[in-house]
């Protein structure tokens, strides 16, 4: 797995989104109203729509195309509606506030 310094926690406000670019990869990290981070695929698995530009009730977010919703728990959107996106793990330092995105063993980033 592959650590990668994002930021700092205070970097992203309550209940907003900030984007994160590897390479390529586009990773929307979500702040909730409980102050604990998430971070998922920035794109919908329907349209491609932002994920980062959706509102986020619960551990869930929703399109901003056509509303379908999103866990942030693990990616899964909810039935009827079929798909998933990546759900990244992130790691935070207590101290310093360090915020540090894991990629999985073997996700390669184009740059």
């Amino acid at each position: 797995m592959k650590r990668i310094h994002i930021g700092k926690e205070t970097d992203i406000a309550e209940k907003r989104a900030r984007v994160v670019r590897i390479g390529e990869l586009e990773i929307a990290v979500f702040k909730l109203t409980s102050g604990e981070l998430k971070a998922i695929e920035n794109r919908c698995p329907h349209k491609g729509g932002k994920l980062s530009e959706g509102i986020v009730c619960d551990h869930h977010v929703f399109c901003p195309l056509h509303d379908w919703k999103i866990s942030l728990q693990n990616g899964l959107v909810q039935a009827p509606d079929e798909g998933c996106v990546t759900a990244y793990q992130l790691e935070i330092d207590g101290q310093s506030g360090d915020v540090w995105l894991h990629l999985p063993k073997g996700q390669t980033i184009a740059s």
